[in-house]
């Protein structure tokens, strides 16, 4: 009986999220077209606090959860299995997302653009900066800065050497438990404040929506390069509905359970456009929605919310090869072949902020000595793809940590009838 009352309960808070998420959506939409001066400034600081607010959050959230997760490597193995089956299927979904981009460009190649000089430069904002500059930032020259800087990678480096550090110090000194003591409570701490932050997401839905109802509502005409943008939707349209499902169907997931369970991170992943900043909200509903264990999603999540990028895969490789194209440069089977994987290492070297992927590419190109000035006419369409291309990570992260998350149960399950 208590389990039904349990039951009916969450279904009702269930129902509640998302009428207040639908409500903040369509009031979002008509403060976006209303368009009124004084309420759009309130709607950009709403927008605003609540961006700064998860990323508040997210670094602090990344750095204790892999600490936490590789700390205890010494106590068992089983952080060595949940890094090894992350790994598999990270590698796994981002290759497959760069195939099906390849596959789409090959069976509809974008017609080449004429650029005219009003399309806006975007040369000034990347300075001289190479992919290499990109690998070189990761490594931290002290140990403050990626923290200020909210350079995840670099915290990503700096938490697992120092939950690994943990790892390897000696039991009998009791400071390791000291230590491991300390993160875990660390975390309960931020998940303390993540949960206070949920009660009033749909406020900052509302506000996301209506910066986005704002600039959509101004239209911008696509020209020659409507095919290229419906490559790349379509490409992480094609990944976030067929690809992803197939392997929740493989692994015994049903995908709409798993996404209904995962909705209030992809709702915010959608509207903030930072996989970072959403890790927060991800890790809680696979943890309270979708029953993840805590070590597995609290290690996953981190590390997909850094490596794990599809839709950024997706976009870098149509978006090189389609200005290459556009310079010039002939796109033979071995250059496709080629990008599938620099697309790949490039996304997972990407970092989940705020249009993250798009500088990447200008900055692959540019290093290339490829003609960026298109990426200026591809920039004011990019706040959608970007929305979609988040949303997919997301997604995709959720998937991965579900299914290391019954890799995992599965592997319990046999030793325990051992």
């Amino acid at each position: 009986m208590d389990k039904k009352i349990l039951a009916a309960g969450m279904q009702k808070g269930f129902v509640g999220v998302v009428v207040a998420y639908f409500l903040a959506i369509a009031l979002g939409i008509l403060a976006g077209i209303w368009e009124n001066h004084y309420l759009m400034i309130v709607v950009q600081f709403i927008s605003t606090v609540f961006i700064r607010l998860f990323k508040f959050l997210s670094i602090p959230i990344i750095c204790v959860s892999i600490i936490s997760s590789l700390s205890t490597l010494s106590q068992n193995n089983e952080s060595a299995k949940i890094f090894r089956h992350t790994i598999f299927y990270t590698l796994s979904t981002t290759i497959l997302a760069a195939c099906v981009a390849a596959s789409l460009y090959v069976l509809f190649t974008p017609a080449n653009v004429a650029v005219t000089g009003t399309a806006p430069d975007i040369s000034n904002k990347l300075g001289s900066h190479s992919y290499l500059d990109y690998v070189e930032s990761i490594v931290p020259d002290n140990f403050i800065t990626p923290f200020q800087t909210a350079n995840v990678l670099s915290v990503l480096l700096i938490a697992a050497a120092v939950g690994i550090a943990i790892a390897k110090m000696p039991r009998e000194s009791k400071n390791q438990d000291l230590m491991i003591t300390f993160f875990k409570a660390s975390q309960d701490v931020l998940f303390t404040l993540v949960n206070w932050l949920i009660v009033v997401l749909p406020i900052g839905i509302f506000a996301f929506v209506a910066s986005l109802a704002q600039e959509v509502s101004h239209g911008v005409s696509l020209g020659g390069l409507g095919t290229y943008f419906a490559l790349v939707i379509s490409a992480n349209l094609i990944q976030m509905f067929i690809v992803i499902p197939a392997f929740l169907m493989f692994k015994g997931f049903n995908p709409i359970k798993v996404a209904k369970g995962m909705l209030p991170a992809l709702a915010l992943a959608f509207f903030s456009k930072s996989s970072a900043a959403t890790l927060p909200v991800t890790m809680r509903c696979a943890q309270q929605n979708l029953g993840e264990k805590p070590q597995v999603a609290q290690f996953v999540l981190p590390m997909c919310t850094t490596i794990n990028m599809n839709g950024c895969a997706a976009f870098i490789f149509l978006t090189v090869v389609y200005l290459m194209q556009n310079a010039g440069i002939d796109i033979h089977p071995g250059v496709i072949v080629a990008w599938i994987f620099i697309a790949t290492l490039a996304a997972i070297g990407n970092a989940g902020v705020p249009m993250g992927c798009f500088f990447l590419s200008a900055s692959l190109l540019a290093s290339m000595n490829v003609p960026i000035l298109l990426m200026g006419v591809i920039l004011p369409f990019y706040a959608v793809v970007d929305m979609i291309e988040t949303s997919l990570n997301v997604w995709s992260d959720s998937s991965v940590s579900a299914m290391v998350d019954k890799d995992m149960k599965e592997l319990d399950a046999v030793m325990a009838a051992k």
